[in-house]
């Protein structure tokens, strides 16, 4: 959320954002509440100064005049106790629409309501040129006995997967190897739990909009999350660090699960869309400083482009548009990774800098070094998530026949050159 007095002082600005996002927020219903809420705190106070007043009062008059005071005092008390609940119901109000206020999205961000509106910046490496005629990812695994797709649904249903043989074995290496890469670059690896409290996701941003792609654990205050961003970003709510523990810089390794509301139809084939999946994701917490913040933006998003390179992928740069970038974010690049039988790039990568949006919303502090509390900024991006990454390492590294190629610095993780049929 944003800070409701630059909200008061940047209407116009706050406005020009909510537009640009897509946002469904009305700006001036706010403002009327939080003018409302301002008038009735002013109210309140008035008469707790007056009840304070008359109470001193009351203990020095005279007999005759004390219960008359003594009265007027349960009188101020009851109108207080009228407009307490009505205060509490109206802060409420504002804070659900707090919660839908979007960051202002950086000067450089292509502005447009949807993906189509996108801009690639730069693609590395080309698209292999086959000599024989390709498999899809599917056949591959159905060829080469690599996977139990069809069987798992019956248990499962739609979108679900097991994985065999070799290509269990590598997604094993592929995740070790993306968190030896995040631990080489100085974050901290940590495990977290698949789930969390309904509190825990307002803090990171995705309820209340997005609530359609989460599963309720029924019969608890408990969801599960689509990333371990959602629970490291409340790792230090409430706390206030010392500049000195600054930044927190985390490689976030758990079982993720994802709901796909809005995805019917879509890739139900397949490792592409799936509702449960592995991933290693970077999470930064660092002081509120626009150039500590970048300077975080560019580490996180070169260590993904040094997994691909490493992994042998075609990929491409991709700077988000503000109506694709979500409303807490105030920068996007996403990286597109090659797919042979599509013919297109995919999603495998999302670093996004959401400035103190999600500090505010987590109560993320820290004390300066002059003794000043401030919200922090942060900072997430995927290193690498499977099985979606199989989807290009299986297809863009296949054989002739029907093995596929082991990228060499994915070896001494997985001990072979190739991945061989399942016996």
């Amino acid at each position: 959320m944003l800070d409701l007095k630059f909200i008061r002082e940047n209407p116009d600005l706050v406005r020009k954002a909510i537009e640009q996002k897509g946002g469904a927020l009305d700006l001036d219903e706010l403002l009327a509440l939080d003018r409302e809420i301002t008038e009735l705190k002013r109210r309140t106070e008035a008469l707790q100064a007056e009840r304070n007043a008359n109470a001193r009062a009351a203990a020095k008059a005279a007999p005759a005049e004390r219960a008359a005071l003594i009265e007027k005092g349960k009188q101020i008390a009851q109108q207080l106790a009228e407009l307490e609940p009505q205060l509490r119901k109206l802060e409420a109000r504002l804070k659900n629409l707090l919660y839908l206020t979007p960051t202002i999205p950086w000067e450089g961000a292509p502005v447009g309501p949807d993906d189509s509106f996108n801009v690639e910046t730069r693609v590395h490496g080309k698209p292999r040129t086959f000599l024989f005629e390709p498999l899809d990812h599917v056949e591959l695994i159905n060829r080469n006995g690599w996977g139990e797709l069809e069987r798992i649904a019956k248990i499962s249903g739609s979108r679900s997967y097991a994985l065999k043989g070799d290509l269990m074995l590598y997604e094993q290496a592929l995740l070790r190897f993306a968190l030896d890469q995040l631990v080489e670059s100085g974050f901290t690896p940590i495990s977290v739990p698949a789930y969390a409290r309904e509190e825990v996701f307002y803090g990171h941003g995705q309820f209340p909009k997005a609530r359609e792609d989460v599963y309720k654990i029924e019969g608890e205050d408990m969801y599960l999350a689509g990333t371990s961003e959602v629970l490291l970003n409340y790792l230090h709510a409430g706390e206030i660090l010392p500049e000195a523990e600054l930044p927190k810089a985390y490689a976030g390794v758990s079982t993720c699960f994802r709901s796909e509301a809005g995805s019917a139809g879509k890739d139900v084939r397949g490792l592409m869309r799936v509702h449960q999946f592995n991933k290693v994701e970077q999470y930064v917490l660092c002081r509120a400083e626009l150039e500590e913040s970048n300077r975080w933006f560019e580490l996180m998003l070169s260590n993904s482009e040094r997994i691909l390179q490493a992994l042998e992928l075609p990929y491409r740069v991709i700077e988000v548009s503000t109506g694709d970038m979500g409303l807490g974010k105030y920068r996007q690049v996403d990286l597109e990774t090659w797919v042979p039988s599509e013919n297109r790039y995919r999603e495998t990568h999302s670093c996004s800098a959401l400035l103190d949006w999600q500090a505010r919303r987590a109560s993320l502090r820290y004390r300066g070094e002059d003794g000043k509390v401030r919200y922090a900024y942060t900072l997430n991006n995927t290193a690498l998530a499977t099985p979606r990454i199989l989807v290009m390492l299986l297809e863009n590294h296949q054989n002739e026949d029907g093995t596929v190629s082991v990228p060499e610095a994915l070896r001494p993780y997985f001990g072979k050159e190739r991945l061989e049929p399942t016996r």
